[in-house]
């Protein structure tokens, strides 16, 4: 049908406002549908049951998409939409030889953090238009490599902002009232502070664990001036939290303090990093670092585990330079069954989970198929090459 109405008239459109005329109908639907002959046919009348198909067909998918290790999104994710533009197939996982066997005839080629280095990608099919990277970081892959072959790559920015912010400030709620600690100390049966209190016997103090209000504390965000980091500080700050932050980017924010990196390690309480993995903040964080920190002050970690020399924390916290650390990130992932780390005194680790909220990997899922359909339609989006 045709609907004209009155322009600011919120109530229902009167007789006068409404024109209901089969040849009014008919007309406007062949202009609207002329390019659709089906369409054409049922506004001249001459619609026939076997027309039907013409609307239901789908069109045929434009490309084809291989992801050559789903299994790091797991089943719970919808991968649907993909369906509707691209020809797809999963691979739980795949090796380096797996890879090019596989890739054979793809436009598309995605991954979440598999290695796709040079010699991978010089090897590739003519026909591979992109690399979609499932994920922020891109750094396994070989961007320059990439880039001699004409194949664009992409990532999924700030799908797990709220996730990661989350997690910064779950690890810092728990060092303030050494919950993580408490919890060691019950796993290895002592349960003094629960069966005597906070003096025992004598009144000698048992319980000596820190234990600090957040409110009023400083956090630190090192290279916190993108998405996460300020999602970070909108937590905090809510937290009655004084938030120091360490950038290059300085955003528009009043309520937050813009400081060198020197006089955030002197002054936060907590240090958390946010800045991308580079050549130039590989082992940003080292010994001489780590030594312009308060003795009670904490790190955190859940951006890249190379920007961290794990090596100089495990040295710095065991003699007692900071008063503890958490990794959600590590240098090597996953880490060897001998790692250090897990035996290292006031260093709390997480398995890279910053990201893992079933929400954030639907997120990071739904902007992987638009990038995709945006390689297939010429128009790539979120390139980081």
């Amino acid at each position: 049908f045709l609907v004209s109405r009155r322009v600011g008239q919120p109530e229902a459109p009167s007789s006068e406002t409404l024109h209901f005329t089969a040849g009014a109908m008919r007309a406007a639907f062949a202009t609207v549908c002329r390019a659709r002959p089906a369409a054409a046919r049922l506004a001249t009348g001459a619609w026939r049951p076997e027309h039907a198909r013409a609307f239901s067909t789908p069109a045929p998918p434009a490309g084809k998409a291989v992801i050559v290790n789903a299994s790091k999104y797991d089943l719970e994710c919808d991968w649907s939409a993909l369906s509707k533009f691209a020809e797809y197939t999963r691979y739980d996982d795949s090796t380096q030889d797996q890879i090019l066997e596989r890739v054979a005839s793809a436009d598309v080629v995605v991954t979440k953090e598999l290695p796709v280095g040079g010699d991978l990608i010089s090897k590739f099919p003519a026909s591979v238009k992109g690399i979609c990277e499932a994920g922020t970081g891109y750094n396994n892959i070989d961007l320059d490599a990439a880039r001699k072959r004409g194949i664009v790559v992409c990532n999924v920015p700030a799908y797990s902002n709220e996730a990661v912010a989350t997690l910064v400030m779950t690890y810092v709620l728990n060092f303030s009232c050494s919950m993580f600690e408490q919890q060691r100390r019950l796993d290895a049966g002592k349960r003094d502070s629960f069966t005597t209190g906070m003096i025992g016997g004598g009144g000698t103090v048992i319980f000596d664990l820190p234990h600090h209000e957040v409110q009023g504390k400083t956090i630190g965000l090192i290279g916190g001036g993108g998405r996460i980091g300020l999602s970070v500080a909108d937590l905090a700050l809510a937290f009655g939290m004084r938030v120091l932050v360490s950038d290059l980017a300085k955003p528009k924010r009043d309520d937050v303090e813009w400081v060198s990196i020197e006089e955030l390690l002197e002054e936060s309480d907590y240090v958390s990093i946010h800045c991308p993995l580079f050549p130039s903040t590989r082992h940003l964080m080292n010994s001489s670092k780590l030594q312009m920190m308060k003795k009670s002050a904490y790190l955190i970690n859940c951006a890249r585990g190379p920007i961290v020399k794990e090596v100089d924390v495990i040295e710095e916290l065991k003699k007692g330079t900071i008063a503890g650390a958490a990794l959600d990130v590590q240098e090597v992932e996953p880490l060897p069954e001998d790692s250090p780390l897990f035996s290292t005194p006031n260093l709390f680790l997480s398995p890279h989970i910053g990201w893992q909220r079933l929400e954030s990997r639907q997120k990071l899922v739904n902007t992987t198929v638009d990038n995709i359909a945006a390689i297939l339609n010429g128009s790539p989006q979120n390139m980081v090459s």
